[in-house]
């Protein structure tokens, strides 16, 4: 007779979660992740304090609105939402900005799928209707953009309005219009080069956001040596990274044993000897500066004082990779030949303050691009966002240089889309038309979600715009200053193509991988094995 037990096909300890449970396992996960940080979202949007377990570091606490910050320090254990985390951190690394835009955008399809299947839909149906929705909604985004890269003045003003737009959402708003102008000359200085490696950030307790300033040239937050020259003309620079400190007996356990006092002073003049040698060797390199990767001790450091050489020690690897980058330099770590060796140049170095912190500068540097960013601040907590939101606006700045179209911000070209994708949907016959109704309303809940932060009638602000844009005004948005509808292209909200492309790309692709799971398994975890001492 044969058994009815259920056969044990997975280990005892794995789970599995089939269908429904799956779905609705995933699709809670990844609407729970949206809704955390759908309030970060616009000009209006709110912060959160992240609050740190972590045993170096228990107890410190991080201020932030952006969005791939907030999901990054959140340990999540769903799987679907770890697929929103992982297109967050995608777009930071992409663009730059819309971390939070991209994730809330596919918590908004999720929702709508939830709907679509308790209707019956099938996955693949919801699916094949969201692909065509979405080469609609790229196409209706890319005849909305625009092109100013031929008329530099058209182009500047596009750079500093999608400069504004970005930081608009950040804590530097109170300070816009000095960061934008900071952020845009920072770039410009680039030259279209695009390497963010040029700009340096510094950041400066004291004074307050108003008071940061950029510095031509590179700022190194190190001090010279005892009894050297503090500034220096027409600086010819050796770039090391070599230890200065043979003049100790390296070998590990070593003992060295001696039947009289003068045997040690003997010794103790042989490594001085060879320290000197060292030293000589990089001296023959005819260099009034020397910069070193590795501490420089007191003997050598006496050497170069006796020379008029400035040496500075310990300039931390990320330090010597961007002095050497900024100066033309090549980072050496033998000396014995001066002839092949590539120096590093600049017009001038000196010692100079900023509040209660000496720093070293470098002015007229090889890479004339290159420059330094000061962020002042009240807190660390504020300097740290100040800076996240800089990198931010960089970013997009750097990425609209290489990719030159822009488009409108304020919820425009989400409501763009979404016409074009109801337009499309009309005349799709089918249950695709459904699903593609679907994504229209995911795209409109962008700037429902804008207006709704800001405190506003969203209803109403929503049904207005969408009418503007029925009527064939497709610049119109919402102007989150006024709470009305406006103009874009006059209040000069802008936005990257790339970044608004990237968002639609990577929300609709992670809302269809979530859709396609039926079946989650976790596996059994590794059994400890005792270990008995063998």
């Amino acid at each position: 007779m044969a058994s009815l037990q259920p056969v044990q096909i997975l280990k005892s300890s794995a789970e599995e979660e089939r269908a429904e449970v799956a779905r609705m396992s995933s699709f809670v996960g990844a609407i729970a992740i949206g809704d955390l940080i759908k309030s970060t979202l616009g000009p209006k949007g709110m912060d959160k304090i992240l609050v740190s377990t972590s045993p170096h570091n228990a107890g410190g606490i991080e201020v932030t609105n952006d969005g791939a910050t907030i999901l990054k320090s959140v340990g999540v254990d769903n799987p679907a939402a770890k697929v929103l985390v992982d297109i967050s951190l995608v777009q930071d690394d992409e663009v730059g900005d819309g971390t939070t835009s991209v994730t809330v955008l596919a918590c908004e399809l999720l929702k709508e799928a939830e709907r679509l299947i308790a209707m019956k839909l099938h996955p693949q149906t919801i699916i094949s209707g969201w692909r065509k929705a979405a080469d609609a909604a790229k196409q209706a985004l890319t005849d909305a953009a625009q092109d100013h890269s031929s008329d530099p003045s058209k182009f500047h003003q596009d750079l500093v309005n999608i400069c504004s737009t970005t930081l608009s959402s950040k804590i530097l708003v109170q300070h816009r219009d000095h960061f934008v102008n900071l952020a845009v000359e920072a770039v410009t200085r680039l030259r279209g080069s695009g390497n963010l490696e040029a700009i340096k950030i510094i950041k400066k307790l004291g004074g307050n956001l108003g008071d940061s300033y950029l510095e031509e040239g590179f700022l190194l937050e190190k001090s010279v040596g005892v009894n050297q020259p503090k500034r220096i003309e027409n600086a010819k620079i050796l770039i090391a990274n070599t230890a200065m400190d043979t003049d100790k007996i390296k070998v590990f356990g070593s003992k060295v044993r001696v039947d009289s006092t003068a045997k040690i002073a003997e010794l103790e003049l042989a490594e001085k000897g060879k320290m000197k040698d060292k030293v000589d060797k990089i001296l023959k390199h005819d260099i009034n500066c020397f910069i070193n990767r590795q501490l420089i001790y007191n003997y050598p450091e006496q050497l170069f004082s006796d020379a008029g050489i400035m040496a500075i020690e310990h300039a931390d690897f990320e330090g010597i990779e961007r002095l050497s980058l900024v100066l033309g330099g090549e980072i050496v770590s033998t000396f014995d030949d001066p002839g092949n060796v590539k120096l590093g140049h600049c017009k001038l170095i000196e010692e100079v303050m900023i509040g209660e912190d000496k720093l070293i500068r470098f002015s007229g540097v090889e890479l004339g691009e290159a420059c330094t960013i000061v962020i002042r601040g009240a807190t660390h907590q504020i300097l740290e966002e100040a800076e996240r939101s800089l990198h931010d606006a960089l970013c997009v700045l750097t990425q609209t240089i290489k990719e030159t179209r822009t488009v409108y911000g304020g919820g425009c070209s989400e409501m763009l889309m979404a016409n074009a994708v109801n337009n499309l949907a009309v005349k799709t016959p089918g249950k695709e038309a459904v699903a593609m109704d679907a994504f229209a309303r995911a795209l409109q809940q962008l700037p429902t979600i804008i207006a709704d932060n800001a405190g506003y009638d969203s209803t109403e602000l929503v049904a207005q715009l969408r009418a503007k844009h029925s009527q064939g005004e497709a610049t119109s948005g919402l102007d989150m200053a006024g709470g009305a509808v406006g103009d874009m292209q006059a209040l000069g909200v802008s936005e990257s193509f790339q970044v608004k492309r990237q968002v639609l790309i990577s929300a609709a692709e992670a809302a269809e991988m979530i859709l396609r799971v039926d079946d989650i398994i976790k596996a059994a975890p590794r059994r400890r094995v005792p270990d008995h001492g063998h």
